[in-house]
């Protein structure tokens, strides 16, 4: 139908019928990219209606050099990670230090004998600093300095953070499959 240049283009000019078809290309993708980062659905979709406004309204700001995926997918971490700041003090938690660390096996690890949707809800489950973590290095591929400077925490806090995820996220895998079987 349009290319991504005219899907850009014409955002630019606050074209309606150009934000929605550059919404149904995209939507889906960054719908995910939200809820990775959320709690549930409600919170995904305001944060999904919160990048999509950020996007419209700083596409001036994009470069057609860079990669436009790239860029629409870092608006909507951003504002996940905004979302979970300002709901943070809504929210009970653990202060990270207060979770027990996991402890681990050297027993092989399989990654084939899980589900989609059974890997998903158990990452879902991670305490919120391990997921966004986890999330923000291994899924969309962040450096620890830029984790920490994203999230105000030291280079040292994201990894923890990151080793105790995978801790974590192993020691519930491997309960799963004791289920499983």
């Amino acid at each position: 139908m349009y290319t991504l240049e005219e899907l850009i283009e014409g955002c630019k000019k606050q074209s309606r019928k150009h934000q929605d078809a550059l919404y149904k290309k995209y939507g889906n993708m960054l719908y995910g990219v939200a809820l990775r980062y959320t709690k549930n659905g409600f919170d995904a979709e305001d944060v999904l209606q919160e990048g999509w406004v950020k996007i419209y309204k700083n596409i001036d700001s994009y470069t057609i050099n860079n990669s436009f995926e790239g860029w629409i997918r870092r608006i909507m971490v951003n504002t996940a990670i905004t979302h979970y700041r300002i709901n943070l003090k809504h929210a009970y938690h653990h202060d990270i230090e207060d979770v027990p660390q996991a402890r681990t096996t050297d027993a092989p690890f399989g990654v084939d004998e899980y589900t989609k949707e059974e890997l998903m809800s158990t990452i879902n489950n991670l305490p919120d600093g391990y997921r966004i973590v986890f999330n923000m290095y291994v899924i969309e591929g962040y450096k620890h300095k830029e984790i920490a400077e994203e999230l105000n925490i030291d280079i040292n806090t994201s990894k923890s953070q990151l080793s105790r995820a995978k801790k974590y996220l192993q020691r519930e895998l491997q309960k799963l499959s004791k289920i499983n079987l």
